[in-house]
């Protein structure tokens, strides 16, 4: 086993080590097995998660072995390495990663991660100047200042419950879709990597993270109003039924979601990959991994790469027009703090016994 190998990527030099150690189990695919993958798919993975931060979920002895999520970087970094500030919903704050470039990736990669979840929001673009008379000290180029209150991405998770097949979550991104249209929205669509479907929509940079769940709630509300039998928004899995969640929450604040173009910790090296609508029928989501993504890509270019800046206005009139009817804000998930006008946290069951 070679001990080590150094790639270049962004200019740099990334130290691989272990490149030939197993991470992926059903076909044998190594650590730079999944280096090359990502050399493969620097355009289209730069993209889409290009300067946001990103949670890493690490897997040092590869897709079967134990992990753990890791916001924070480790204390000794590379001098180039660019981080920023991130808070969680209790005002923790931490040092996160920012994806400048394929080094960044490729550096977390060597730490054994399996899994990149990003952040919807920018952190500035690029290292602090430079130039002469601005000679950076270590760690003092990692501090990327960015306006992380402002969301610029929307993402629907087609969350499938108990009984729902992947046939339903393709009805269901349809419906989605049709909405977003009607409402003048582009949506895209990608296979999470794992048993779900993501659509997202690129926002102009003009709405905070509380905005934007406000939208996908007044979105999710609306799916089930016009399709009830086949797509719910409660936030309860005991009121779900077998109909598709459309999980709003994964919009709130500091929350993440896995990347575009990222490889799911599975022994099949599964790869959440965006896809062309007119794809959706025929797609075969296990079949997207580290082996035939690279091809397709090759094949088909990348289906998000014309993606432009979209308004969520029409569903924060949504938002609003709900609210005027009375109804009450959706639940939060249960590490945030009580919002106003959210209902009481019980579930519904447990309430009923109590009265």
């Amino acid at each position: 086993m070679s001990e080590s190998i150094d790639i270049e990527a962004a200019g740099r030099t990334v130290r691989i080590s272990n490149p030939d150690k197993i991470y992926f189990t059903k076909r044998g695919e190594t650590k730079l097995d999944l280096v090359r993958y990502y050399q493969a798919v620097e355009e289209p993975i730069m993209r889409t998660i290009g300067n946001r931060p990103v949670l890493l979920e690490r897997y040092p002895d590869g897709a079967s072995g134990k992990s753990w999520f890791q916001k924070r970087v480790p204390a000794s970094v590379p001098d180039w390495l660019q981080t920023t500030k991130v808070a969680t919903p209790n005002g923790t704050t931490s040092d996160a990663l920012v994806a400048a470039d394929l080094a960044h990736i490729l550096w977390a990669v060597n730490l054994g991660c399996l899994g990149f979840h990003v952040w919807a929001n920018h952190a500035a673009a690029g290292p602090p100047d430079t130039a002469a008379g601005h000679t950076p000290t270590p760690r003092a180029v990692t501090e990327v200042l960015g306006d992380l209150a402002i969301a610029d991405e929307l993402r629907i998770d087609l969350d499938p419950s108990p009984g729902i097949g992947f046939a339903d979550l393709r009805e269901a991104a349809i419906c989605t879709r049709e909405l977003f249209t009607e409402l003048g929205i582009d949506s895209r669509i990608k296979t999470s990597g794992s048993r779900g479907l993501h659509i997202y929509v690129a926002l102009e940079p003009r709405w905070d993270g509380y905005q934007v769940r406000a939208a996908s709630v007044a979105l999710a509300r609306e799916l089930e109003r016009r399709h009830p039998d086949r797509i719910t928004a409660q936030w309860w899995k005991e009121l779900r039924g077998s109909r598709v969640f459309i999980d709003y929450n994964q919009n709130a604040p500091h929350k993440t979601v896995f990347g575009a173009w990222c490889v799911r910790p599975k022994v099949g090296a599964q790869v959440s990959t965006p896809i062309s609508w007119d794809a959706l029928d025929t797609v075969v989501p296990d079949e997207l991994t580290i082996a035939t993504v690279p091809a397709r890509v090759a094949e088909f270019g990348d289906p998000w790469a014309d993606r432009t800046p979209q308004s969520i206005e029409p569903l924060l009139k949504m938002a609003a027009r709900d609210q005027d009817s009375g109804l009450m804000d959706a639940p939060w998930p249960p590490q945030y703090p009580k919002m106003p006008n959210e209902p009481p946290r019980v579930q519904p069951s447990r309430a009923r016994t109590q009265e």
